[in-house]
């Protein structure tokens, strides 16, 4: 990725030098090219290579499983990889079968470091469109708190309601950090009523 390193400096100290301007290596990874040029020696050709391959590696690890989401965590674990290391926040939609095999995950949202829109319609359309009969919805948390906010709490409603309007069954919506997940709680009345694929 970085050739022989630039003039004075090798490869493996222009590494060296990337990883000390980001803080770590799991910095690096979420970086972007335009970030990197602050590294002597680091050019606009070599901050892509870098930024790219960061990249392909996420999408690699992206890559869907057929797995069955019977739980809360299956939603979670489907999700993040497209969740993890992102800086702003993402909002994934996972579509099933009726017999909860994941047909696909889709990204349908990417806002700010703090907020990003559920837009219901969108969702709903992208769980049609794919054939799917369930889905859950997994968003990511920057910051690092899986504490819900009011649009999280409001988000989930709608989508309940949205579903069973369509037909559709809306399993769950969970809060996915770096390091741990959360479900957003639907309210009581309608979570009895919700029952897993």
């Amino acid at each position: 990725m970085l050739g022989s390193g630039s003039r004075g400096v090798s490869a493996v100290e222009l590494a060296s030098q990337l990883i000390a301007h980001c803080g770590d290596l799991g910095e690096l990874s979420r970086s972007e090219a335009h970030r990197l040029l602050a590294v002597r020696g680091v050019g606009p050709a070599k901050a892509a290579r870098v930024a790219a391959a960061f990249h392909l590696m996420r999408r690699a690890q992206a890559e869907p499983e057929r797995r069955r989401v019977s739980c809360s965590g299956d939603i979670a674990a489907v999700a993040a990889p497209l969740l993890h290391g992102c800086p702003r926040e993402r909002v994934v939609v996972v579509i099933c079968d009726s017999r909860g095999s994941v047909i696909r995950r889709s990204l349908v949202s990417e806002g700010g470091s703090d907020h990003a829109a559920a837009p219901v319609r969108d969702i709903v359309t992208t769980v049609l469109v794919s054939g799917g009969a369930a889905f859950g919805l997994a968003h990511n948390h920057p910051g690092g708190s899986l504490d819900a906010s009011a649009a999280d709490l409001d988000a989930t409603a709608r989508l309940h309601e949205a579903a069973e309007a369509v037909g559709l069954r809306f399993l769950d919506h969970v809060i996915v950090t770096d390091n741990a997940w959360r479900r957003v709680a639907l309210p009581p009345a309608v979570a009895r009523r919700q029952p897993y694929v």
